[in-house]
């Protein structure tokens, strides 16, 4: 009865994202770790699809995970959906305090992607510091303690686009030596078979990513300033 059950939960999940996207990985590896099987659908950044802005005609953006025809939007809330809905390999900590100070940290992490503006970036880094200093001064494995949990999640797709924005500008900018325990915990994170079966070609996303920048740049010409962190308008 139980198997029977769980094979309805699993039927029809549509997950609508871009393969590059931060917000779309942390879903993708949600079901990954879950070990559930879905339909992967690519939207095109530049010309959305109908169900997509049907599904979500609030924000228009990606990505929606689609459940039997439903639909559910926000990254992060979608997690916490998929975590609810299939407690194996459980993300979310079931005590009561240690569920609120998780998801604590993964409500912060929505200001670590700030730079809509060039000064930003310094300030995206502060909270980096801050998540450390807080998080991982004890030196554990991960936010979760030896397994990961949501805030892993979370934070781990968001210091991968850092990375991947490192390669574009060509520049450091979470240098180990400022963040020695984040790049610590990056290296056991990108490291677990499931994360790294499923991470986006570097190389690939930071063309990619590139391209993108350099079409808003022709679109905007003028602007001083082209924040790297314009997926997070999508």
């Amino acid at each position: 009865m139980e198997e029977v059950a769980l094979n309805t939960k699993m039927e029809n999940l549509k997950l609508h994202g871009f393969w590059y996207s931060p917000f779309t990985m942390r879903v993708v590896w949600t079901l990954k770790l879950k070990g559930l099987p879905y339909e992967n659908i690519e939207e095109d950044r530049y010309n959305k699809s109908p169900q997509l802005l049907e599904y979500n005609p609030v924000h228009k953006k990606i990505p929606v995970l689609v459940h039997g025809g439903k639909p559910i939007c926000e990254s992060m809330i979608i997690v916490q959906y998929i975590d609810e809905l299939w407690p194996q390999n459980p993300l979310v900590p079931l005590d009561p305090y240690e569920r609120a100070q998780a998801m604590f940290w993964v409500a912060y992490s929505e200001q670590m992607i700030p730079a809509q503006k060039e000064k930003d970036v310094e300030k995206a880094l502060e909270n980096f510091k801050v998540l450390e200093d807080h998080c991982l001064a004890d030196k554990r494995k991960f936010f979760g303690g030896d397994k990961i949990n949501i805030v892993d999640i979370a934070i781990g797709s968001l210091f991968a686009f850092f990375v991947t924005i490192e390669d574009i500008k060509q520049e450091k900018v979470l240098v180990a030596e400022r963040f020695p325990l984040l790049h610590l915990w990056f290296d056991n994170f990108k490291n677990i078979s499931i994360i790294k079966e499923n991470f986006p070609d570097r190389e690939k996303m930071s063309a990619t990513i590139k391209s993108i920048m350099e079409r808003r740049r022709a679109m905007e010409a003028g602007k001083s300033y082209i924040s790297p962190f314009i997926l997070r308008t999508d």
